[in-house]
């Protein structure tokens, strides 16, 4: 295996993940202050669930993202 290839493909992976979740949360969370389904004031739960099925790792990231 080569580290430095490994190691760059796995951060372009994260890097498209983390900028298409941001992206996806932030227009949902636009919408649904629009809709009046949010106040602006909540705190929100988000989960992420990162699967690598081929060697078996599946993780669950949780956190609270706040709105204020």
């Amino acid at each position: 295996m080569n580290e430095d290839t490994f190691n760059m493909q796995l951060r372009k992976f994260l890097k498209k993940v983390g900028i298409t979740s941001q992206r996806e949360v932030e227009q949902a969370v636009r919408d649904a202050l629009e809709s009046g389904a949010l106040r602006g004031d909540e705190s929100l739960q988000a989960s992420v669930v990162l699967k690598v099925p081929r060697i078996g790792l599946e993780v669950t990231i949780t956190d609270a993202i706040s709105l204020e």
